[in-house]
C-alpha cells in the first residue's frame, strides 16, 4: 500500500488516499476511504462531466471520465484503488461483503421505499452484483441483487461471494 500511495503522489499532485462521505447502515454517514485515481479537484468539477454520465438511476459512471489521472486507470482496472476499505472494515463501518456503500449524492437521489431496505445491514468493499457484471449492470439490477444478498444473507454466501471476488478483480471485469 505503501508503494501505492508514493506511485499516486509521483504521478499526480495532491494526497494519495481519497476521503468521501457515504451511507452505510440505518443511513449513518462515515468517511470512506479509496487510493486517489482522479485528479485532485475532480469532486468540484462533478458539475462540468455529469452530462457524460453513461449509468441509470442515481448513480454516476463514465467509462473514460477525463478526471481519472493515468495511474486512476491502472488502479481502477485492477481495483487497487478499493484496498484502503480494508481499514473501513477495521474501524467497522463497512464490512468485507455486503452492498456498495453509495455517496451522499446517490442517495439524495434515490427513490424511497424498499431501496432504503439497503441501509438494515454494514456495506461492503465486495457484494453480489460486484460478481455478477459490476458496473455492466443496470441500476435496477444492481439494486435487485443488493436486495436479494440482504433477504439471502448467511454466512456461506459471503463466502462464496469472496471466493468469486478474486477472478472478477483478476480478470478486471466490468471495472470502470
Amino acid at each position: 500500500m505503501a508503494l501505492v500511495a508514493l506511485a499516486i503522489r509521483i504521478d499526480s499532485p495532491g494526497p494519495a488516499v481519497f476521503r468521501q462521505q457515504r451511507v452505510g447502515l440505518r443511513k449513518r454517514r462515515f468517511n470512506l476511504y479509496k487510493f486517489r485515481s482522479m485528479i485532485i479537484d475532480a469532486e468540484e468539477r462533478l458539475e462540468e462531466v455529469e452530462h457524460l454520465n453513461e449509468a441509470d438511476g442515481p448513480n454516476f459512471k463514465i467509462k473514460d471520465d477525463p478526471r481519472v489521472t493515468r495511474l486512476g486507470k491502472i488502479l481502477r482496472k485492477t481495483s487497487i484503488d478499493e484496498l484502503p476499505q480494508l481499514f473501513n472494515v477495521l474501524i467497522g463501518d463497512m464490512s468485507l461483503v455486503g452492498p456498495r456503500p453509495m455517496s451522499t449524492r446517490d442517495v439524495d437521489l434515490f427513490d424511497k421505499g424498499i431501496q432504503r431496505k439497503r441501509f438494515s445491514v454494514k456495506p461492503g468493499i465486495t457484494c453480489i452484483w460486484q460478481v455478477s457484471g459490476r458496473s455492466d449492470l443496470s441500476f435496477d439490477d444492481w439494486l435487485r441483487l443488493d436486495l436479494e444478498y440482504i433477504d439471502q444473507w448467511s454466512l456461506g454466501l459471503d463466502f462464496k461471494i469472496l471466493l468469486k471476488t478474486v477472478p472478477v478483480v483478476l480478470l478486471g471485469k466490468g471495472a470502470v
